[in-house]
């Protein structure tokens, strides 16, 4: 029993308490969530869907090798020269968004996203709030895993391959590479930006296909931004966008197999499960509700996700 005469110990226990109950709804979550993976992934195990030609491994790796390969020889030379000449309006117009391309901004707000979710009781929420709850929190998780998965793979490749920066080039040349060399004037190849934006604009694209060729537009400005201002040249940009495209279609294929969040549409195409129209039903519905507590979902064995394909494919 908490004295009344002490208020500030009263509130501190009254806060663990409140805080050790959202931990428990957060592991609970995070349990039906492990249980749906599970039963997804016995589904998929009793089905083949082929990887199309363009999509396989080794066709990614020759792209990469062509496009990356031309642009050292053809493009990377002559580029810094082009840059130092442009006027000052130039570099500054760059400069002013170039910065979007960092991926600490999409993985906050992502992480934070996903995390306070976690933490609600879905199962109180209506039926249709639940549905838009579950589904903002897959396409955030999926954001988040994208951004941080090609940032890894891409981190790990310029400290490993150690080339050059830009600014740098009188001193060591366009294509000086010293692999394990560990300093910041080397690292080069491929850039950070590039693949972060592009694994950001690809995962928007896939979630939002009817707004997919501005986002692309965009995307590729701030991704050409890091050449603009000389941080890098076109050829690290150029892998750093291939592999954000790459592992954001990889991870999104893993997902429509398993109908989550997206599903594998005629030809191979990835296309989400909510339609435009649904979405925004739901999103505004779940705005509205505040995720406060709603009419209670009728109990039935299937999940959240499972009800969301269902409706969208009633729709």
């Amino acid at each position: 029993m908490v004295d009344a005469s002490h208020p500030a110990p009263a509130r501190a226990s009254r806060a663990m308490a409140a805080l050790k109950a959202r931990w428990r709804l957060a592991m609970g979550n995070i349990r039906k969530i492990a249980i749906l993976l599970e039963t997804r992934n016995r589904r998929v195990r009793r089905k083949k869907c082929p990887v199309k030609p363009g999509q396989r491994p080794q066709d990614i790796l020759a792209m990469l090798l062509l496009t990356v390969g031309i642009a050292i020889v053809a493009l990377d030379i002559p580029t810094s020269p082009w840059i130092h000449s442009l006027p000052h309006e130039y570099i500054s117009f760059f400069s002013s968004f170039t910065d979007l391309g960092k991926a600490d901004w999409m993985l906050w707000g992502t992480g934070i996203y996903c995390l306070l979710m976690l933490a609600l009781d879905w199962e109180q929420m209506s039926r249709r709030v639940r549905m838009a709850a579950v589904a903002s929190w897959i396409y955030c998780a999926f954001v988040f895993t994208a951004v941080a998965s090609s940032g890894l793979i891409a981190l790990v490749l310029k400290w490993t391959l150690g080339r050059a920066r830009p600014k740098y080039v009188e001193l060591f040349g366009p294509v000086d590479f010293q692999l394990f060399a560990f300093k910041l004037s080397h690292t080069s190849f491929p850039s950070g930006h590039s693949t972060t934006i592009a694994a950001f604009a690809t995962a928007l694209a896939l979630i939002f296909p009817a707004w997919s060729l501005l986002i692309i537009v965009c995307g590729f400005w701030i991704a050409c931004s890091r050449i603009m201002v000389g941080a890098h040249y076109p050829s690290d940009v150029i892998a750093g966008t291939l592999i954000g495209i790459v592992v954001t279609f990889a991870i999104a294929r893993w997902m429509a197999r398993r109908h989550i969040g997206f599903i594998l549409a005629g030809g191979g195409h990835i296309r989400p499960i909510f339609g435009s129209t649904s979405a925004g039903a739901y999103l505004r519905r779940l705005v509205r509700s505040g995720f406060r507590r709603g009419e209670p979902a009728h109990t039935t064995s299937r999940s959240s996700a499972d009800d969301a394909t269902q409706d969208e494919s009633g729709s």
